[in-house]
């Protein structure tokens, strides 16, 4: 195992260049709805929330955000790892780590859409976690789990 750490993420910068990336990725387009705004400031954005960054040694190489919806519940957004070190099992890991911090942070339950035809790796990983299928429209999937 290398040296894979997760913690959250103070840099902006840090998290833009993942964040864009990861919004490359052909057919996670949809995704990226009113990417800008966020861009620019993802301190509110993600204001009551956080976001995580895993690191192998010192290099920025994954990340996934939490973004407030109301007191109990929050959104999962953003997992992405590079591709150059997929395979590695970092997904489970930042999977993990978001919902620990979740549930430190206060929430019940975690919801997020994926797009299990772009991302049918990361799908078939959040069903392994134990996250259930809310519903699916236009290829999009909600997913929840209670932490």
């Amino acid at each position: 195992m290398n040296d894979f750490t997760v913690r959250e993420c103070y840099e902006p910068e840090v998290v833009k260049t993942l964040f864009l990336e990861y919004s490359q990725i052909k057919g996670a387009e949809s995704c990226f709805v009113s990417f800008d705004k966020e861009l620019n400031d993802l301190t509110g954005f993600y204001s009551g929330g956080a976001i995580m960054v895993g690191y192998e040694g010192y290099k920025p190489v994954a990340c996934v955000a939490i973004r407030k919806i109301d007191d109990t519940t929050c959104e999962g957004k953003r997992l992405f790892i590079k591709p150059e070190y997929r395979g590695k099992g970092y997904a489970r890991i930042m999977l993990k780590a978001m919902t620990d911090k979740a549930s430190e942070i206060g929430f019940k339950e975690v919801v997020f859409t994926t797009k299990p035809e772009v991302m049918s790796v990361g799908y078939g990983l959040y069903k392994r976690m134990g996250f259930e299928e809310l519903s699916e429209e236009n290829g999009i999937v909600s997913m929840r789990i209670e932490l």
